[in-house]
């Protein structure tokens, strides 16, 4: 564990770590920043409005839009210029709950903790049915169901579906001393390779594609035969269940039945009677609504102008992904995130910091879905990776500093492969090591949107970030709330990521690219 953080820490402390850098420090500006971002912020209460108030931000979904709208209201209020919603391109439908229900009433009443999966139906009212275990391996298993299914709720027997087992690990955990270290000491991939994860073996995808298609071929049998609803396993445990989509969010999609995605105790109770042979009777009542009017998708950009003469159309650029799954509000993934962002302009702004470089903040949409947000932005502004033709924009842009791994404290950067950045970013951090931010690793955490930059050759990075909760309890689950954010580690993001994003502004060179990429083929 690293040492409570504090506002007192001298300016000598930090003059001692900007003495053995090559890479100025600014003393006095960090510790401005320190003092706005650790005594007087402001993060909570942007988190507050973010997921309480806004609620979930489904890609095109009405809380999204509330999301966006009180974004550009509030960096307005801050001084932000250049404020506006920017069109990244055409998504597709947007989708809400407004009524779940759910209970068994047979053998006894119990109500069942689940949520729709996003961009089903409802149930057209209520309706009542005594559950049926669809037991098919392939379609013409379902022969024998013909005529007997509409209006019914059913469920998919799956040898896959397994008993649960005792958790005996901690839920929250932060990073050892070891594991930093590990972390720093890792070496650069092998060219071509780029740190990514093996992918599973042709056998094992084969399987997985089968069981796939077969589960879809079903789902469109059960459709025709018009049931009343279907009930699907979710992962998860403890009450915590991750939610998941159900069907295609195109305008042109098609149609599918109410699909309702119940926690693993909950399924498990009710799958257990079915094999003893027991009668099962749940109700339920489920609405949806889908919006069509305005298909595009929009990022929020708002921006710090940059004031020296040589250098104010060159372009700082920190951002996080506005929206999120629907079972919770989306608080760690990636509320968190977004409001570290959002608190590092105000901080900026609240110190009367007259940036060199110009300082854009984007909150992207539909990240989710493929980073969609920030793909279509870096397509329109830098470059296209398809032929990796550039942009003028691309020249000017510096570096690109993202957040999206939970509510967990920055504990130091990827470095995405850049090795020649090594050195100034390990002079930033020093300042912040009794905040526990200390570790640069060569690798990259994958995943989110800083990968939409690097992958035209941009300086893109992610902060490594301390785990807590976000893997085994919020990431896309009905946990992901306002509750689940911790307020110190919010804090110290946010310090940490403004003096990044000042020293970065104020640098006499860009920060170091890696080798233009080649054109890599549209993603399907």
């Amino acid at each position: 564990m690293f040492k409570k953080f504090t506002t007192t820490t001298t300016l000598a402390f930090v003059a001692c770590f900007a003495a053995l850098a090559q890479e100025p420090v600014n003393n006095a500006a960090v510790q401005k920043i320190r003092t706005e971002g650790l005594e007087k912020s402001k993060a909570m209460e942007i988190a507050y409005k973010i997921t309480d108030v806004a609620g979930p931000r489904l890609s095109n979904s009405p809380g999204l839009k509330r999301a966006q709208d009180w974004a550009v209201k509030y960096f307005n209020e801050i001084g932000l210029k250049n404020v506006h919603l920017e069109a990244w391109g055409d998504f597709g439908k947007g989708w809400q709950v407004d009524k779940y229900y759910a209970a068994t009433t047979k053998p006894f009443y119990r109500p069942i903790i689940g949520y729709p999966k996003a961009w089903t139906p409802g149930t057209n009212g209520p309706i009542k049915s005594e559950v049926i275990l669809i037991k098919a391996d392939t379609v013409t298993d379902l022969n024998k169901y013909k005529g007997k299914l509409a209006g019914k709720i059913v469920m998919i027997e799956s040898v896959a579906i397994q008993p649960l087992k005792n958790s005996y690990t901690p839920d929250v955990v932060r990073y050892t001393d070891e594991k930093l270290a590990e972390m720093a000491a890792q070496q650069p991939a092998a060219e071509g390779q780029g740190n990514r994860p093996q992918r599973s073996g042709n056998n094992q995808m084969a399987m997985m594609m089968r069981m796939r298609q077969n589960r879809a071929a079903i789902n469109e049998a059960l459709l025709q035969e018009n049931v009343g609803l279907i009930l699907t396993y979710a992962r998860g445990s403890y009450g915590t269940f991750f939610t998941s989509n159900g069907a295609s969010y195109a305008l042109d999609a098609k149609p599918v039945s109410p699909e309702l995605e119940i926690s693993a105790e909950d399924y498990l109770h009710v799958l257990r009677l079915l094999r003893g042979g027991e009668k099962v009777e749940i109700e339920a009542d489920i609405k949806t609504s889908f919006y069509n009017d305005d298909p595009k998708g929009y990022n929020v950009v708002g921006e710090i102008p940059g004031t020296d003469p040589k250098l104010k159309s060159e372009i700082v650029m920190i951002g996080g992904h506005f929206d999120s799954w629907h079972a919770g509000t989306g608080a760690t993934d990636n509320a968190a995130g977004s409001t570290v962002m959002i608190e590092a302009m105000r901080i900026l702004k609240a110190i009367d910091f007259k940036p060199k470089r110009t300082i854009r903040i984007a909150l992207w949409s539909s990240e989710e879905q493929g980073l969609f947000g920030s793909r279509g932005y870096v397509k329109q502004h830098f470059a296209d990776p398809a032929t990796m033709a550039v942009k003028p924009e691309h020249e000017k842009l510096s570096a690109y500093y993202n957040l999206d791994n939970g509510t967990g404290t920055i504990r130091g950067v990827y470095l995405q492969g850049n090795a020649a950045v090594k050195d100034i970013f390990q002079s930033w951090l020093n300042p912040f090591e009794d905040l526990g931010a200390k570790t640069i690793t060569i690798g990259n955490t994958g995943g989110t949107d800083h990968l939409a930059f690097d992958a035209v050759g941009l300086p893109g990075f992610q902060f490594i970030q301390d785990p807590m909760d976000y893997n085994t309890r919020t990431h896309h689950s009905n946990q992901d709330t306002y509750d689940r954010l911790v307020e110190d580690d919010l804090k110290k993001s946010a310090t940490i990521v403004a003096s990044f994003v000042y020293h970065t502004s104020e640098r006499a060179q860009k920060i170091p690219r890696k080798e233009m990429p080649k054109p890599a083929p549209a993603r399907q």
